[in-house]
């Protein structure tokens, strides 16, 4: 049999459950309500404030949750990689569990802390006897962005471990008795061979917080949109599936140019 012939049944697979689905969505978008094919759905979602917004908060919440990602997470690998501390072992099992919970899960523990009737304002609340507690960011963009980086950071965590393990101690103990402090150790030793892992990591985080809803949605931020939470208004709230579709391609775009970007980059500095 031909090599090739193995190659059909998961191809026709992924056309089935992923490429025709995709179609329809870009097909879909070309479809205004009033008939025909056209691309007023497209001229109308751009014109219209809401996307624009939608479009500028999904990018800077993104990097913002990126970079906090990329920094708390090069932190913890490197003290549960080089500090020697009872628990690092089971701290990054934990780290392995934490990768398979949802992100609303995160979000909900976030609330029952931080929410308008959770622990921390309940405290403040029979403390000082006021009728509202001083913690009310949740609801705002910083709510959002202080889950997706509480959720998000393991995505980082883990690939730094594993370059981490890779990392010759000796390579340390001589720096070390060449005088070399451990800022200049970090800088010199280890974020070199730790860049591809930061590399994929974080641009693991940048997409998935592209196209991140659960924790938008649970948050209840108001006035925080996000492109996947513009799709979701426009196809279930205002029944406006053409202006979904496009705002939903749009979205596909941008995950897939910077899938693409990640690649080129990769290769040419050889990651």
């Amino acid at each position: 049999m031909p090599s090739w012939l193995w190659a059909l049944p998961p191809v026709a697979a992924l056309g089935v459950v992923f490429l025709y689905p995709l179609y329809l969505v870009v097909k879909q978008s070309f479809q205004p309500d009033e008939g025909g094919t056209s691309l007023a759905p497209y001229t109308e979602v751009f014109a219209s404030e809401a996307f624009r917004e939608a479009l500028f908060t999904t990018v800077w919440l993104a990097l913002a949750a990126t970079a906090g990602c990329l920094v708390l997470g090069f932190v913890l690998a490197l003290i549960i990689a080089f500090v020697p501390m009872p628990g690092g072992r089971a701290l990054a099992k934990f780290i392995d569990v934490f990768l398979s919970f949802p992100s609303f899960l995160v979000t909900l523990a976030l609330l029952f802390i931080y929410g308008t009737v959770g622990m921390a304002n309940g405290m403040w609340t029979d403390v000082t006897g006021a009728a509202d507690g001083p913690f009310q960011f949740l609801t705002t963009p910083w709510g959002v962005l202080l889950a997706e980086i509480t959720y998000f950071t393991p995505f980082v965590v883990r690939p730094l471990l594993a370059a981490f393990s890779q990392i010759e101690t000796a390579q340390l103990e001589v720096a070390s008795s060449l005088g070399a402090r451990p800022a200049r150790i970090i800088r010199q030793v280890i974020l070199p061979e730790a860049l591809p892992a930061l590399a994929a990591g974080g641009s693991l985080v940048l997409v998935m917080c592209l196209n991140e809803f659960g924790i938008v949605l649970f948050t209840g931020a108001k006035g925080v949109t996000t492109l996947p939470t513009l799709v979701y208004g426009k196809a279930i709230l205002e029944s406006d599936y053409p202006g979904a579709c496009v705002v939903a391609v749009v979205n596909i775009a941008i995950s897939v140019g910077l899938y693409g970007l990640y690649r080129v980059v990769s290769r040419r500095v050889g990651a």
